[in-house]
């Protein structure tokens, strides 16, 4: 029989229970570690129920219907609105009614253990966990401890805001009824997302945005979704910030303007920005500042100068550690990391571990990113500004989608536009962006050809198929020239 210190000793203890977590836990397992995720609250993080999925279902059964309306025959047979009560009853399918029996049984089938309670570091290669009836359990890492607790909405300094009790996305995605009308403070692409759904569901919607919509876009991704958005009756105040918030006697919100006019709605969703779970995760424990994000290298291995961080046992994946706040990238670095902390168990250099262990280096200039709006925005890699900044020699590529044949077929009057960026010196493709219907699902092809560092004169051989949006590379290529023919 297991002693107490046998049983409540492991390879490797993950704080937090999201994907990114989830990711780490089986890379280890598979690799032979004794792994143990200790959770408070839904296995499978913010992205499986309050996050990605509830968003996107909510979206979809509006830009379905759009797209749908866009189409002569399929216009024809297309009658009333979008049936809030069906796509809500979808959302909850898809978020299996916020249980996570299913990401419990999977844990289970990977070997891999789950601790219900609230984590935090106690010590080096210490965490401690506090289950809801108050007990405490001391838990023992041999090789290396993982934060993965994610982050939070942030709410920005504005008098009242607080006292409003506002909307996060966790309510917006999750909410039961739809409001009549929804303020949304911030104009990224969680506002924007939010505001595509609710807006398709029948609420009156008003985006109050201190800048230009998805400004860490190209110019023109923001530009269309605002127009896309004004014409689906959405409220765009860009250039706008709100210096009060109130919430009346009749349950209303009530926001003042920087112009001095007022606003209200029957809700207020604050989009404006994300703050790190780690309040309560016991930082100060091994000299780290609770509060803030975890710093980390490319293996995800937490920085510091901290005496208690010596021999390389703490890491943090997610958002937690501020790379790149997207689910995808989350888990991608889980991997890198669940293959370095196996091969470090192992005393196996990084390059030789099982699966190829690799470090997590696109969170620095290759991260793919789909806002969800209608029309879509997909970009991978550098903007024209940042590829400018960082002092590359480009060359700026620009095609209209609309003039290919396979978006004809797709929809009429349809409107979308690609710019890709290319690096003169090497003739590779440094970042591409596309708006317009159902362009994420060109993404992974331009992250490829990003990622991949792909030559233009190999891309001439990648023959796209005819009639489907595919066919921009071939028109891409083709206002390029070929190789040489820009610097010429």
């Amino acid at each position: 029989m297991a002693t107490d210190t046998e049983a409540n000793t492991y390879d490797l203890i993950l704080i937090g229970g999201g994907s990114s977590s989830e990711n780490v836990a089986d890379r280890a397992a598979r690799a032979g570690l004794r792994t143990v995720i200790v959770e408070s609250a839904l296995v499978g993080g913010e992205c499986s129920y309050w996050a990605c999925m509830p968003s996107k279902a909510l979206i979809r059964s509006g830009t379905a219907l759009s797209a749908a309306r866009r189409v002569g025959g399929a216009a024809e047979a297309v009658a009333g609105s979008v049936d809030v009560a069906a796509t809500l009853r979808r959302r909850d399918t898809i978020v299996h009614d916020w249980s996570d029996d299913s990401q419990v049984n999977w844990l289970e089938s990977a070997g891999i253990q789950l601790i219900r309670g609230h984590g935090r570091l106690s010590g080096v290669r210490k965490v401690t966990v506090t289950a809801d009836d108050g007990t405490t359990r001391v838990l023992t890492a041999r090789h290396a401890v993982v934060v993965s607790t994610g982050s939070a909405a942030l709410l920005p300094d504005i008098p009242g805001l607080a006292d409003a009790h506002p909307w996060t996305s966790r309510e917006a995605t999750s909410a039961r009824i739809m409001p009549a009308s929804l303020a949304i403070l911030g104009g990224g692409v969680v506002g924007v997302e939010i505001a595509t759904a609710y807006a398709a569901l029948g609420t009156t919607v008003t985006i109050v945005s201190r800048g230009p919509l998805l400004r860490t876009q190209e110019p023109f991704a923001g530009e269309m979704v605002t127009e896309a958005l004004r014409a689906d009756g959405v409220t765009v105040l860009a250039g706008t910030t709100a210096t009060r918030v109130d919430r009346s006697s009749t349950g209303d919100v009530e926001l003042t303007l920087d112009d001095g006019s007022t606003l209200s709605a029957s809700e207020l969703l604050v989009a404006t920005g994300r703050t790190p779970r780690t309040t309560d995760v016991g930082l100060d424990a091994v000299g780290l500042t609770p509060g803030g994000w975890l710093s980390v290298d490319d293996t995800m291995l937490v920085q510091g100068d901290s005496p208690a961080l010596a021999g390389g046992w703490l890491y943090a994946t997610g958002d937690v550690n501020h790379r790149a706040l997207l689910t995808h990238q989350g888990k991608y670095q889980a991997r890198a990391a669940g293959d370095v902390i196996a091969a470090r168990a192992a005393g196996t250099p990084i390059d030789d571990a099982p699966w190829g262990a690799h470090v997590a280096t696109a969170d620095h200039a290759a991260v793919p990113q789909v806002t969800f709006s209608d029309p879509e925005v997909a970009s991978v890699g550098l903007t024209q500004a940042a590829a400018e900044q960082a002092g590359y020699r480009i060359h700026v590529l620009d095609y209209d989608l609309s003039w290919l044949g396979g978006a004809t077929v797709l929809a009429e009057g349809y409107t979308g536009r690609v710019r890709a960026i290319v690096d003169l010196d090497r003739e590779v493709f440094l970042g591409v962006t596309f708006v317009g219907q159902d362009v994420g699902e060109l993404l992974h092809s331009a992250t490829i050809a990003v990622v991949g560092e792909v030559p233009i004169g190999r891309l001439w051989h990648a023959v796209p198929s005819f009639p489907t949006l595919s066919e921009v590379w071939l028109r891409l290529l083709e206002e390029y020239g070929r190789p040489g023919d820009a610097d010429s």
